[in-house]
């Protein structure tokens, strides 16, 4: 018998016991766990079919791509295909309606300017100027003949010599003419603006209340023709009907010239006066008018419409009463002979803004004169409204662009015609005119000017005419 340590049967406790290593299905799982795992055939299968549809995946991607880069390429031509319609329909829609709509209005009613004449002041007799040059003070300025013009361009830009004539109560024949030629002629916008600054105060002055007080003596006022010769030196011409093309765009010096502001401004404050002063006629006043509405046909001024605004209602204000009817209608029959009969005619109606009743009377009266120079056979309001409604504008030869001028000059005479209450057949040829325009013209219609007329004729049913 062996003898055994109680270390070693420690030891053995962990061991199997003798017959459990006898036992073949113990020793058979006891190597089964120790040995590596054996890669089967289904393993095998397995990881063949994941590659073969890893590779079918890829030529699915493969074959997308390529769907989705050639239906790109269908798209660009079927884009190219609709542009391509489109241009066409485009090119056979303005074959038939002939020409572009788009049209502007404007003259050019400056040419080349003149070289404006060398004014040199007379100040000699200036009794302002000598008594700065008799006093005690002269001494420490030095004034002289020769350094007057620039000692009193220097009052006149600092606003002294409007305070210094208001306190002697006169302005001199030789001021007033220095003053005026500077608004016309002066290069310097700071010597013109206080000259018309100058003008404007003293014409529109009024004595404080004071029964010692003097009226203001102006011993010089200006005149029609020095204004009108001051606009041919501009360069401006009275034919309306002149165009940008037929001025020479080459020269150097066409208008308009930098005076014209001021020039407007001036006339303006003219026309204000004649409670004072009559300084036009009743024939200037007239053409004064005509040439205001002149400068509202160049589209190079159309940042002065405010002031020829202004100017033309101090223009038209400045009739009286009994002489504002015979005006209104030489006014109107001028410039209907002389503006072009087309967009150029209705700006000419247009221009005249306003709600007072001048204003009205005059736009009515232009627009009819307009009218009755277009129809040479009518002789009266019911002729030209019937001449309008035989218009057949169905005929495809119809210039429906004159069809569109006439409409806008019609309202424009009808809006302020004093007749229209008398005879009321001019309010019922004006409703059949109206409703030809509005529905013998079809939407469809592709000719120009067809929706304007259409458009216009439509809201004009709706307004106070035919109510």
């Amino acid at each position: 018998m062996t003898s055994e340590t109680p270390g070693d049967l420690l030891m053995d406790l962990d061991a199997p016991l003798d017959f459990e290593t006898e036992d073949p299905f113990r020793a058979s799982s006891i190597v089964k766990n120790k040995r590596k795992k054996i890669i089967g055939l289904d393993d095998l299968l397995t990881d063949h079919y994941k590659q073969k549809s890893k590779l079918i995946e890829k030529e699915k991607k493969r074959a997308k791509a390529k769907k989705n880069y050639n239906s790109d390429e269908d798209e660009s031509g079927k884009e190219a295909l609709l542009s391509n319609i489109v241009n066409s329909c485009q090119n056979q829609m303005e074959d038939i309606s002939g020409e572009d709509e788009v049209s502007e209005w404007g003259l050019q009613v400056f040419g080349d300017q003149k070289t404006p004449p060398c004014l040199v002041p007379k100040l000699d007799s200036c009794q302002l100027l000598q008594s700065f040059t008799n006093n005690e003070v002269n001494s420490l300025l030095e004034l002289s003949t020769e350094k007057g013009d620039s000692f009193l361009e220097g009052l006149l830009v600092n606003g002294w010599l409007s305070k210094l004539v208001f306190a002697t109560g006169q302005v001199e024949n030789s001021i007033a003419t220095w003053t005026f030629n500077l608004i016309l002629y002066s290069s310097e916008e700071e010597l013109r603006t206080s000259a018309c600054n100058f003008w404007c105060a003293i014409l529109s002055y009024k004595k404080e209340v004071d029964a010692d007080a003097q009226p203001l003596k102006i011993d010089w006022f200006p005149s029609y023709s020095e204004l009108h010769k001051a606009l041919v030196t501009y360069g401006f011409s009275s034919d309306f009907s002149s165009t940008v093309e037929s001025v020479n765009k080459n020269s150097r010096c066409r208008g308009p010239p930098q005076n014209l502001i001021v020039w407007v401004k001036f006339t303006a404050a003219c026309c204000q006066v004649r409670c004072k002063k009559s300084i036009f006629s009743t024939e200037e006043a007239e053409m004064l008018v005509e040439v205001v509405i002149g400068l509202f046909l160049d589209r190079q001024l159309l940042g002065l419409s405010v002031h020829l605004h202004q100017c033309l209602q101090s223009a038209i204000s400045y009739f009286t009463e009994k002489e504002w009817n015979t005006s209104c209608e030489e006014i109107a029959k001028s410039l209907a002979h002389r503006v072009p009969l087309d967009l150029n005619c209705l700006r000419t109606v247009d221009c005249i803004s306003g709600v007072h009743n001048r204003s009205k009377h005059l736009r009515s009266a232009i627009a009819y004169q307009i009218l009755v120079h277009c129809f040479n056979k009518a002789s009266n309001e019911e002729e030209i409204l019937n001449l309008l409604i035989t218009i057949n504008v169905r005929d495809k030869n119809c210039d429906l662009f004159k069809m569109y001028v006439y409409l806008v000059l019609t309202e424009n005479w009808l809006l302020s015609c004093p007749k229209l209450e008398e005879k009321p057949v001019i309010n019922e040829m004006w409703g059949v005119y109206l409703r030809n325009c509005s529905c013998h013209i079809s939407s469809t219609d592709l000719r120009p000017y067809a929706s304007k007329v259409r458009n216009k004729a439509s809201y004009l049913l709706q307004g106070p005419f035919n109510n």
